[in-house]
């Protein structure tokens, strides 16, 4: 399926087809597989959380949204690191509920091994480092949902957010910076 085809679902959804996303899913399910799956290859030994699962929780979610302002593929995969997000976030937050004790510390941030090496207990601090982060610069936030959880590429970032390529290395740049400050209970 074409580009344009996608934005045609996305178009149809928007105006209310609720059919519309019967038919993007499938288009898309390879690029969120993709995204699903480098989030959890190599993470936690508790293997209730896998790629399909996690797709399908997204997909769950994606049908009960009530505001749709996805414009095109890359707003959508933007959406689907959110959404993806909440779905990790969610899942660490019942797993943490269940264990007694936790919370370690988190240390600096290995962009390497970052998100791709969840350690579910520490989603939560993520979580809401996140969260303080988006309160400070909205668009930096989302540039990290949409790298760490979403996957997608610096280029698809700056299509996504309507910025330069330039603005979105040096935005991830500061935000890295900064969410490792902050995670490391060190001042920002």
């Amino acid at each position: 399926m074409t580009q344009s085809d996608i934005t045609d679902l996305l178009r149809q959804w928007r105006a209310g087809d609720k059919q519309a996303i019967n038919q993007l899913i499938p288009a898309v399910y390879d690029d969120l597989r993709s995204v699903a799956h480098q989030r959890l290859s190599r993470e936690w030994d508790d293997r209730s959380l896998n790629t399909t699962g996690l797709v399908h929780e997204a997909y769950l979610r994606f049908l009960q949204a009530s505001a749709i302002t996805y414009n095109d593929r890359d707003d959508f995969l933007a959406a689907a690191s959110r959404v993806m997000r909440n779905v990790l976030v969610d899942h660490a937050r019942t797993r943490k509920a269940v264990k007694r004790g936790g919370g370690a510390a988190v240390g600096e941030i290995d962009e390497s091994a970052w998100i791709t090496e969840i350690d579910l207990d520490r989603v939560s601090n993520l979580d809401a480092a996140l969260t303080r982060l988006e309160q400070l610069n909205e668009r930096q936030a989302r540039m990290i949902e949409q790298r760490y959880f979403g996957g997608l590429r610096l280029e698809e970032i700056a299509e996504a957010t309507h910025v330069s390529l330039a603005t979105v290395k040096r935005d991830l740049r500061y935000a890295r910076a900064w969410l490792a400050a902050e995670l490391s209970d060190e001042p920002a």
